[in-house]
């Protein structure tokens, strides 16, 4: 739909005006000709309403008028600030609208376009209010008042604090007839700092949500500066011999007595390279011609400190020149140097000049915390600080071996098998432990535990997450002679039943330890022959258990024979023999046999006292024919495996 022009709209005006006139006379309303539209004044309104739509009026402004910024312009003079805030307002309706000024403001006059303008109190016109401004003409203007700010004294400092507002930018240029002086800016940024041969002048910018102050003071010059530098320092080294480089690691200690460091030297041997230098007010460091240089963030006027990493070559074993660091410029040195072996090692044939036997406890946290079993440490023997210091020694390297904290050196099964699938298996095991704590015996899946001891006394075993045995294992000092002891578990296992012939397989438990040998006596049903598969097993004749733990009538043999007569038991005879000839010595023997009866009697009431009923052990039943296999060397969380051919005898056949 193309618009009409202003011509053909006035021509659409004139031409409805006419049909008003025509349709307003009654005479003429019968005459009119044909081809004529007359239409009541309603029509016509709503017509020339669509023709020419009236534009919507844009919705009021939230707010009356705004305080878009605020410029300060102030000297300071004596204890007072005067100058110039200068008010940039836009007023965003018709009508008197009120803006108030920054609170805390001493205002002299206010002006607008050059006019002197009124200030009326806050809401309510309550004395102590804010002041405000009226203004009644929409736009933009820029009000200018004549304030004084006062300033503050404290502690030597001066400080100026301009009041918050609700502008959304605060700018402030403060000039001060005076040089030198350090001033700082709260609540803003300083964005620009100058002096003159008269004055200095500051620049800064804010916002107006929080007070923008400035606080100066008179530039105090450090005259520690220019005097000589006094410095005392402490370096405490540790060396570490490992078998193919040598850690070096230094604390460095440093305290001013006079003056301000802004670097220090430390002389470093030419074989120890220098990885980093860490410090809070370390800036940079380098090493050229023998000396570390570290710089410092700002010059040290009371201590600083920092640590030196570094490494070196030096021969794995023999005799070793050890490198030490040294603190140049100093006036006293103190410090510590402290050796140790990394590994397998011995440090023997200590040699020193300018240092003297220290314990490594007194050494600080650096050198006591170390627990190295071959460790030597030497504190820096006083003196003047060019004396000469040295550290030689020799070192002695072993060759580290493997130990074995716990293994079984013997594993013997006992397994009974039925026709109808079900399994009774005893398992003991002869264990050496030093280090562990316990030890985890996986049965296989299915299995009931019938009965459990360890060292023939009956125990309840605990259980692992994964459903494992787990057994707490004696603990015996290192080396070959530690004594081995039996743990034994009876379990019941579910397989399938056998048929006349067929394979069946036998799964043994796992434990978490090495087995060097194992000893499996199978019983089977007596109408079937049983033969074992080629594998790990191999088919031997009958041998009783070589370890002393799983054949307990040897050990007690071997013990009584390793006793002496007098440390034999006596039978009850010989007791009872010793006990009337002690009666006819005299009083005091017969009352101390007696008393050893009563003793004797509530040992043995003592221990049928128990606190709860405690696990069965149950006979292994060894029944039928049986076959003997042997196994060598299995591994931990190993469960052993047999197979087996079966086939049933027939009626009257030899087995």
């Amino acid at each position: 739909m193309h618009r009409t022009s202003g011509a053909a709209r006035l021509f659409l005006c004139l031409l409805a005006a006419v049909f008003i006139l025509v349709s307003a006379s009654p005479a003429q309303e019968a005459a009119h000709s044909t081809g004529w539209v007359v239409i009541p004044v309603s029509e016509y309104g709503a017509l020339r309403a669509k023709a020419f739509p009236v534009e919507r009026e844009p919705d009021p402004s939230p707010v009356d008028a705004t305080l878009t910024r605020v410029d300060y312009e102030l000297r300071i003079g004596g204890d007072l600030a005067d100058g110039r805030a200068s008010l940039t307002v836009d007023v965003l309706k018709d009508g008197w609208v009120r803006v108030p000024i920054p609170a805390g403001l001493l205002v002299r006059e206010a002006r607008l376009d050059g006019k002197l303008v009124s200030l009326v109190a806050g809401a309510g016109g309550k004395s102590g209010a804010p002041l405000s401004l009226v203004l009644s003409k929409r736009g933009r203007a820029v009000v200018t008042l004549d304030v004084a700010l006062p300033i503050v004294s404290a502690a030597g400092n001066e400080k100026l604090s301009l009041p918050s507002s609700a502008s959304g930018v605060t700018r402030a240029s403060v000039a001060l007839p005076r040089q030198e002086v350090e001033v700082t800016v709260a609540g803003g940024l300083l964005s620009e700092k100058s002096e003159s041969a008269t004055e200095s002048k500051w620049i800064a910018y804010a916002t107006g949500s929080e007070p923008l102050s400035f606080t100066w003071r008179r530039r105090m010059e450090n005259h520690r500066v220019v005097l000589p530098l006094r410095l005392r320092g402490s370096l405490t080294q540790l060396a570490g011999l490992g078998e193919d480089s040598t850690s070096i690691y230094a604390e460095a200690d440093l305290e001013v007595a006079q003056g301000a460091a802004r670097q220090v030297r430390i002389q470093v041997p030419a074989s120890v390279t220098v990885n980093q230098v860490l410090g809070a007010l370390v800036s940079d460091w380098d090493v050229k011609g023998g000396e570390l240089v570290v710089t410092f963030l700002e010059p040290v006027e009371q201590s600083a400190k920092f640590v030196v990493t570094g490494e070196t070559r030096l021969p794995r074993d023999g005799a070793i020149e050890i490198p030490l660091l040294r603190l140049l410029d100093t006036e006293r040195e103190t410090g510590a140097v402290a050796v140790e072996v990394l590994g397998a090692g011995e440090i023997k044939d200590v040699k020193t000049q300018g240092l003297e036997s220290a314990d490594a406890s007194d050494l600080g946290p650096t050198i006591a915390s170390r627990e190295s079993p071959s460790l030597v440490a030497f504190r820096f023997r006083p003196g003047p600080q060019k004396d000469a210091r040295s550290l030689a020694l020799r070192v002695v390297r072993y060759a580290q071996q493997a130990v074995l904290t716990a293994n079984v050196e013997e594993a013997r099964y006992r397994v009974l098998m039925s026709e109808e699938g079900k399994t009774l298996t005893q398992a003991r095991y002869a264990v050496r432990n030093t280090q562990r704590n316990f030890v985890k015996i996986a049965l296989p899946a299915g299995a009931v535990v019938w009965s459990a001891s360890m060292s023939g006394r009956p125990v309840r075993p605990g259980q692992a997450p994964d459903g494992g045995l787990l057994f707490p294992l004696e603990k015996a000092p290192a080396g070959e002679d530690a004594p081995a002891f039996a743990i034994e578990v009876l379990y019941l296992g579910r397989g399938a039943a056998w048929n006349d012939k067929g394979r069946a397989t036998l799964t043994l438990p796992a434990i978490d330890l090495p087995v060097s040998r194992t000893g499996l006596v199978l019983y089977y049903p007596p109408m079937f022959r049983v033969t074992a598969e080629p594998g790990s097993f191999r088919t031997e004749s009958y041998e009783t258990p070589s370890s002393a733990a799983l054949n307990p009538g040897a050990a007690r043999a071997l013990e009584v024979e390793k006793k002496s007569p007098a440390q034999r038991p006596a039978s009850q005879a010989d007791f009872m023999n010793s006990l009337s000839n002690s009666a006819l010595v005299g009083g005091n023997r017969a009352q101390n046999a007696t008393q050893v009866l009563v003793d004797n009697y509530k040992a043995k009431s003592e221990a049928r006292k128990g606190a709860g009923a405690l696990p069965i052990r149950v006979s292994f039943p060894a029944v039928g024919p049986s076959l003997f296999l042997v196994s060598e060397l299995t591994s931990e969380n190993q469960g052993p495996t047999l197979d087996l051919s079966y086939q049933r005898e027939r009626k009257g056949g030899a087995r």
